[in-house]
């Protein structure tokens, strides 16, 4: 059974102070703690601990790192305890890095019944937890059949908050890429805020999975 005192010393262990200070201007949030520890060495502690879950779901979320670790177990676990874990690890999201590294690739086999989740994520409110939700549908459901779903829950989300605001956006952009003519369609609706609409085009258009063509031809659809 492995304690916090010996999930802190490793953490500490691999730390990178200019990683540290890298990571930390890019997620913009002087309130997150980091210690400085890269993304695939926590993902890769992470699936030695797979089988500690159990206590080190119990640890303090002192840093950054703590709260990634945990996501990152999480997102291993079957199905039922992913759940479980989601339920009380997405309410603590407080930063896009963490948000949209938590994925679990179980959901994609349960997308039906993980749905009425995603739903109450996005109505939540909380910033990062609406994201989340996104995030969610952007990584499992970017599907012909999930359309409507994706165009009524981006349809729902207010752009009050930049971080929802750009992931709604960054939902709509892969829309626009894998299903152009539908995602066009859909923008001509009016439906989303000119905000996350201008940005959802901007993303779009930096892909290189668009033609030249379809790039332009989303510029008659950007809002003012």
């Amino acid at each position: 059974m492995i304690t916090k005192e010996e999930v802190r010393a490793w953490l500490v262990a691999h730390a990178d102070e200019g990683y540290r200070a890298f990571h930390g201007k890019l997620l913009k949030n002087d309130a997150v703690r980091l210690l400085g520890v890269r993304v695939p060495l926590l993902r890769q502690y992470a699936r030695q601990l797979k089988g500690e879950w159990t206590c080190v779901r119990t640890f303090p979320n002192e840093y950054y790192e703590d709260l990634f670790l945990k996501c990152a177990i999480a997102g291993l676990l079957p199905y039922e305890q992913y759940v479980e874990a989601a339920r009380e690890l997405v309410p603590l999201l407080d930063n896009w890095a963490v948000c949209d590294c938590f994925t679990a690739r179980c959901i994609r086999s349960h997308r039906e019944e993980m749905l009425p989740l995603i739903m109450a994520w996005l109505q939540d409110g909380r910033e990062f937890v609406v994201r989340y939700g996104l995030v969610c549908l952007l990584h499992d459901y970017v599907e012909r059949e999930y359309l409507p779903v994706i165009f009524e829950s981006v349809a729902g989300v207010s752009d009050k908050d930049y971080y929802v605001a750009m992931g709604a956006a960054w939902l709509l952009s892969e829309v626009l890429v894998h299903f152009y003519q539908d995602g066009c369609a859909f923008l001509r609706q009016g439906r989303v805020s000119s905000t996350i609409n201008n940005l959802a085009i901007r993303k779009a258009r930096e892909s290189f999975r668009l033609t030249p063509e379809e790039k332009a031809g989303l510029l008659p659809l950007e809002m003012s």
